[in-house]
This record gives structure tokens, sequence and C-alpha cells, in this order.
């Protein structure tokens, strides 16, 4: 299994640190922060082609900021997930491979709305996310939304972290179908 990690601010997330500290020591979980690993935005895709490789599962756990994965995320999708290798000819490196999405967001979900401040349902833009993990022949799970994060209580951040962590250890104990 394994977590890509892409938050520009980790030590002022309680949301992510909360999530992330949740499932950390998950046997058999590799976890990959892509800020601590390419501050530069340099980033070695054979590095990370090896590590999607080896995993059966990947999790994408990161913040929406302006309605998308932080810079660095977006950027890892565009230099990783290549033409031949993640899709179209030949590019079967991650078919049948699960994939989670983790994501925080400020807005309370009544934000997400025609009454609310960002207008329409946070549903409307998730397509983005599943669709790369579909273009690559991923099984796109259901994802796990976080929001209101700033907001949320020490309790409930437990509860979501619990919630988390069961839900990545399913994935790992029921193997490869999905």
């Amino acid at each position: 299994m394994l977590l890509v990690f892409g938050h520009p601010y980790p030590d002022k997330s309680r949301a992510n640190q909360a999530l992330l500290d949740a499932v950390r020591d998950v046997e058999g979980l590799e976890v990959r922060s892509l800020y601590d690993l390419y501050p530069s935005f340099d980033i070695d895709v054979p590095a990370e082609q090896e590590a999607l490789t080896r995993a059966k599962t990947v999790i994408w756990q990161h913040p929406t900021y302006w309605y998308a994965p932080p810079g660095l995320f977006k950027h890892w999708f565009d230099k990783v997930l290549l033409r031949g290798w993640a899709y179209g000819d030949g590019g079967n490196a991650l078919r049948g491979k699960r994939c989670l999405w983790v994501t925080t967001t400020g807005g309370e979900p009544a934000a997400y709305g025609p009454d609310g401040i960002h207008r329409v349902p946070f549903r409307e833009y998730v397509p983005p996310i599943a669709n790369t993990a579909r273009f690559c022949q991923m099984s796109w799970e259901p994802p796990l939304i976080l929001h209101g994060s700033h907001r949320l209580s020490d309790d409930e951040l437990v509860a979501y972290g619990r919630e988390y962590r069961q839900r990545i250890e399913r994935l790992r104990d029921t193997g490869d179908a999905p």
C-alpha cells in the first residue's frame, strides 16, 4: 500500500496531520510525503513509479485548495502518470490497483451547494481526481472527505482518523480484488 501525501504546510494542518498520524504505522503502508521529498518540485519519476508498482492500493491524501490538489500534487500527476506507463499504448502499470482519495476542505458541507459560498456541491470537484484514477485503469474507491477541517474538534479528528485507518486496513486485508 502506498500513501502519497501532498500538503505544502503539514505543520499547520491539524486535520491532515491527525489523519496521517492515524495511519502512518499501518502494517504494509509506505508513506511518501511529496513536499518533504521534493521541495524544489524536482520529482524523481523512476522512484515514484517504483513505489506505485510495489503497491496494490494507492492513497492520495491532500487538502483541497482552490478546488484542486496543491500544486506539487498536480505536478506529481503530470510527471509520474506518463503515457505508455500509466495509460495509453502499453500503459498498464496501474491497471487494477485500488485508489482511495482522502482530502480536506476548509468549507463546511453547506458551503458546497446552491446557497453556499462555492455554489456547487463538492461532488462536482471529484471528477478530475476520480477520472485520473480511472484513466489509469485504477479501481476508484469511495473517497474520504473532511469538510470544515479546521473547525473540527480533537475528538472529531480522532474519529475521522479511526475511520481512515479502518478503511485502509480493510483495503489491505481484502487483497487484490477490487
